[in-house]
This record gives C-alpha cells, structure tokens and sequence, in this order.
C-alpha cells in the first residue's frame, strides 16, 4: 500500500512532466540562457515558455515575472526591496499576525532597524476582513503585506478587497501579497486586483524545490537584494536555474482546472468530517471562507508529536503546522487565542489532486485507533 501523504502544504510530490522538463534541461538544453550560441539560446526559449505560463497563472505579463529560488526568497525581495525603495514616505508597516515566516522574521527585521509595525490578529475562527486591513493604514504606512491563503489553517484573506481603499488610506504604500497557498489551486488576478508583487513556489504545485517567482507590477520598484549580472532585469541577479525554472512551468501546466479542483478538495473534507465531526475527542477549526483544501484540527488531551509519530508508523503523513516553524508552538495558533490544550493537539491535514477518499478513510481510522491506544497506554500508567 502506498504511503497516504497529507502533508501537501508543506510540499507536495513533484508530478511526471515536471521531473522530465528537469531532467531534459539538465542533460540536452544544458546551455546558459545568457550565453549567445544555439544551446544558450534554447536554454533562453525555455525560461521565455515557462515564464508566460508563471504569468498566466498569476495573471500579469510576462515581463513582470521574476524567478526565485522560491517564496521565501521572493517574499524578502519585495518587502525589504520595497521598504528601501521608499525611504522618505513613512517609516509604518501593516502586515497580520499569522503571516508565513518568511514574511513575518523579515518584518521583525525591519521592526528592529526602526519601522513601526501593525500586526493585524484575525478573529477566533481565523477571520479577517478588508475593512480591518484599510483601518490600520495611515498615509506614512509605505507597505502592507497580507497573505491570500493562511499556511496553517487555511483562512482565505480579501487583500484584492482591500487594495482601492488602502490606495486611498496609504497612497505611497507598496502592496504586496503570500500567495504560496493560493497559486494553482485559487483564482489569482494580480493585475487586475491592483497588486504591487505577489510571491509564489514551485514546490506547492507539483513543481521542484528551489524555485518560485515574484511578480512585480510595471511601474513598482523595488532596491534589489543582490548585486551581479543583468539577469532577471537585475532584480535577481545570478545565472537561472534553467532545469527548475522548466519544471516549474510544466508542473503548472499539468494543474487541473480550479473548479474541478475544488469539487475535489470539498468532496474530500466533507468526507472527513462526516467521519470525524461528530467525535467529541475531535475539534475542527475551519475559518469561514477557508479553502477546503487545509483542514485544522486539535485531539486535546494529546500531544501533536505523538499523534504524528503514531500515524507516521502507519505511512499515514500529516504536519502539527508550519514545517517552517521546526516543531516550535504555533505563532498562528497563539495568535488567534486558541487555548493551550488544542495548539498543543494541532494537526494539519493539507489536500492535493491525487488524495482520495481512501486516504480520508485512512487517516480517520489511524487518528481514532491513537486516541483509543494512546488513551489506553496512559491508563496503564495510573
């Protein structure tokens, strides 16, 4: 039987056309896209197919595509490129408390290095609206950063909501969105939204490790991190990861259709809470408007680390969070005022296309045969 992973939010398994388009770079179009012979310039013609599928996905032009080496890198890039863009607008900040690490460690940065920043905390169910995110901006505010999809308990945050009125409240504010989450499996309009940049990965969607983009709209500057050569229109500097680059943009093109995608995710969450809901040892978080596709739960009375370890000994693979987060208290949780006994019970069960409803099954067994075991040993103890 083959391992039922649902752990998709940390990675996901890179799909066939991906690891081809990889290999097929690394041992035939093996040329330096910046390099003027055919090779190079095959290798360029890559990079140019896969850059307009990035584009398409996120909805811009492909010249406001930049290639990362993943979401991390490209939340960085925009926010401490942006900050130092703007030196003289405003010194303030509006960001939320529950952002991906890679956004909210660059914010305590900036913090430390004088700016002022305003964390927003959604609601107990995870919640947060437009007209909170517009009422903490102020004409010195010079960048907001808010997710689109939360990383650990799947809350789906309006920014494209909020972009007009922030315009109005903060006119010099660059804003720029997290949308790890979202990308492939969510409608994302960075264009027509009104976006400043907008962070995305490969590894996500079936695309390899070390790799994601930034989009940054035309007309929006950002002071780069690193300084070399011309690649990237100087924005990211450094010969391409070609062989990744093209692997990213033939995983997105092995993406379903988004509606079939959701009617796939729905039918397998209301799967699980049929099997679980009704558990008094089981305590679901779903935010309203959450994506279906992460699923939040807590088996109070029972440490996260035993419940994974127990399940991993069965091939079933779930996380208590963040994989960012190394096992540390979950700032999200903490944030939303969860008591103690739920984020120390926290799992995280994170969909993808190839999940089935046999993988619900198993992971809905494998949870109640810890809980009565586990309950079971303890008594032993007494």
């Amino acid at each position: 039987m083959l391992p039922t992973y649902l752990d998709n939010s940390a990675t996901t398994r890179v799909c066939g056309a991906a690891a081809d388009a990889a290999y097929r770079l690394m041992t035939e179009v093996y040329g330096n896209p910046s390099s003027l012979h055919t090779l190079g310039f095959r290798a360029e013609q890559e990079l140019t197919a896969a850059r307009r599928q990035v584009a398409t996905l996120v909805g811009c032009e492909e010249g406001e595509i930049t290639f990362t080496s993943g979401g991390t890198e490209a939340n960085n890039l925009a926010i401490f490129g942006a900050s130092a863009a703007h030196p003289r607008d405003g010194r303030h900040i509006v960001t939320t408390a529950v952002e991906h690490a890679s956004v909210s460690a660059a914010m305590d940065a900036l913090e430390k290095d004088g700016y002022t920043v305003t964390r927003l905390v959604p609601d107990e169910s995870g919640t947060l609206t437009a007209d909170a995110i517009v009422a903490a901006c102020r004409p010195d505010t010079v960048l907001v950063a808010v997710m689109l999809v939360n990383n650990e308990i799947g809350s789906r945050f309006p920014i494209e909501q909020a972009v007009p009125a922030i315009r109005r409240a903060a006119p010099r504010a660059h804003i720029h969105c997290d949308a790890v989450q979202a990308a492939g499996k969510l409608p994302i309009r960075a264009s027509r939204w009104g976006l400043d940049s907008v962070a995305i990965s490969a590894h996500k969607i079936h695309g390899p490790k070390g790799v994601g983009a930034l989009y940054l709209r035309k007309g929006a500057r950002l002071i780069p991190r690193q300084y070399g050569g011309k690649q990237e229109d100087g924005l990211r500097p450094g010969t391409e990861a070609a062989p990744l680059i093209a692997a990213f943009g033939a995983a997105i093109g092995e993406l379903p259709p988004i509606p079939q995608q959701m009617a796939h995710y729905d039918a397998l969450r209301r799967h699980l809470l049929s099997r679980l809901g009704d558990n008094p040892c089981v305590r679901f978080h779903l935010p309203v408007g959450g994506v279906p596709y992460i699923i939040h739960l807590s088996v109070p009375g029972y440490k996260s680390e035993t419940l994974l370890h127990f399940l991993a000994q069965k091939e079933i693979y779930v996380s208590s969070g963040s994989a960012c987060s190394k096992g540390a208290k979950s700032p999200v949780l903490t944030a939303m005022g969860l008591p103690a006994e739920e984020i120390d019970s926290a799992l995280r069960v994170s969909l993808c296309r190839d999940n089935t409803i046999e993988d619900m099954d198993r992971f809905a067994d494998g949870l109640l045969e810890a809980v009565e075991k586990l309950a079971r040993k303890d008594r032993n103890y007494v």
